[in-house]
């Protein structure tokens, strides 16, 4: 084992973990001030629920053999034979537990990306039901396709570095479903801005930036050259994607602002997570600059158009950019970048495009399909949105009996 490459993964394991409170604040910010507490509390309950959950069967899931390609087994149930010697296939330099406490953290936040979509609209009790469903019926195969022994999408040659197509690809898509679901609030109005805290929007995308190295470099899995360029990439292709959205919101909304900016910035980190560590940092920056573009034009087709209340842009956000990165991760991949990648199409090779665009297909059909089976299964048991009055009241105090702000 290596003492430097533990001391970086726990250091990269708490920057992850750091990125639920990051997406808190950042959904916090965008909803009117009666309903903060509630949709910072959907984000922060999947640190405990999912992380029990993770320890009970989905470590287990995911990472221990494999049945037809689609799902492991139960060899690692209840943290089974997870201890301090390193596994051979996961981190040979670092302890196992270590490992699987890494991925724990990306177990976590991807059902807390949902929440942005169904914000001062779902019922506390129901969203605790559907999150550990989603996860159990989502996140788990798809991160077995993936990442996993024998996963399929794995063996078919797709890459993703740290989970383009497992966390917002999953995230993204089941954010449409749940927003369309659900239905819009009574107050939606897609050409008015009802955000209580621009700066607490602020504060969270600073945590997610701060986070996602982390999240990207975290992946190398070691304290190396590759967990270096990682994080390079992700730091220049958040940059690009933030100025490119600035850009985008000044030449069509004649002002940019510190909300759309925030967004932009998420937006490149969530198009480089696939990508990371197999593009060069030139590509890094094209990649961030197409994706802002891409989804800063989805941002106003989902509100504008299709009159679809995803109350803080999580579709367009993380559905539409984890696509581009999927799909762009196959077109500058290069394996002078990593040797254990492939190459992409402009370095001459169409195999990776083939496997990342099949791979992201079946992740949208699935967890589509999926999500709308969650959503149904659970309000056949119970009520899913909350009533006309109290979403009228807000969700602090119908939900929780508390507020973020006492104003006197």
């Amino acid at each position: 084992m290596s003492s430097a490459d533990i001391a970086w993964m726990i250091v990269a394991t708490a920057l992850v973990l750091l990125m639920t409170p990051g997406v808190a604040f950042f959904y916090g910010g965008m909803v009117p001030l009666r309903s903060v507490v509630s949709t910072k509390l959907q984000s922060f309950a999947a640190m405990g629920f999912v992380t029990l959950l993770w320890a009970i069967c989905g470590y287990s899931l995911v990472f221990s053999g494999d049945e037809g390609g689609l799902i492991g087994n139960f060899d690692y149930a209840f943290l089974n034979n997870v201890g301090m010697e390193p596994n051979s296939v996961y981190g040979p330099t670092i302890p196992h537990v270590l490992f699987m406490l890494f991925q724990c953290t990306f177990a976590i936040i991807t059902p807390a990306l949902i929440t942005g979509a169904v914000a001062e609209r779902v019922r506390f009790k129901a969203w605790l039901v559907i999150m550990t469903l989603w996860s159990l019926m989502v996140y788990l195969p798809v991160a077995h396709w993936v990442w996993g022994p024998g996963g399929w999408i794995a063996k078919m040659g797709g890459l993703d570095f740290a989970g383009g197509m497992v966390v917002h690809m999953t995230s993204g898509y089941a954010a449409l479903v749940a927003a369309v679901m659900l239905g819009n609030r009574q107050n939606f109005h897609p050409e008015e801005q009802n955000s209580f805290s621009a700066l607490m929007v602020l504060l969270g995308g600073t945590l997610l930036w701060f986070g996602w190295i982390g999240f990207n470099a975290g992946s190398a899995l070691a304290a190396n050259g590759l967990a270096a360029h990682a994080a390079a990439t992700t730091i220049l292709s958040a940059a690009a994607a933030m100025s490119a959205w600035m850009i985008c919101d000044w030449i069509v909304g004649g002002r940019p602002t510190a909300i759309g900016s925030a967004v932009g910035a998420v937006a490149g980190l969530v198009a480089i997570t696939p990508a990371a560590g197999y593009v060069s940092l030139q590509s890094a920056m094209l990649i961030g600059l197409i994706t802002a573009v891409v989804c800063n034009s989805a941002t106003r087709l989902v509100k504008k158009k299709l009159k679809t209340d995803d109350t803080v842009d999580v579709f367009a956000c993380h559905g539409v950019g984890g696509t581009m990165g999927a799909i762009l991760t196959a077109v500058f991949a290069s394996k002078a970048i990593n040797p254990a990648g492939a190459d992409g199409i402009i370095h001459g090779d169409y195999k990776l495009f083939i496997a990342n665009l099949i791979g992201a297909m079946a992740v949208i059909v699935y967890t589509m399909l999926m999500t709308y089976i969650v959503f149904k299964l659970v309000s056949f048991v119970m009520r899913v949105r909350v009533s006309e009055s109290e979403e009228r009241s807000g969700l602090d105090v119908t939900q929780h009996g508390e507020r973020a702000f006492i104003l006197r």
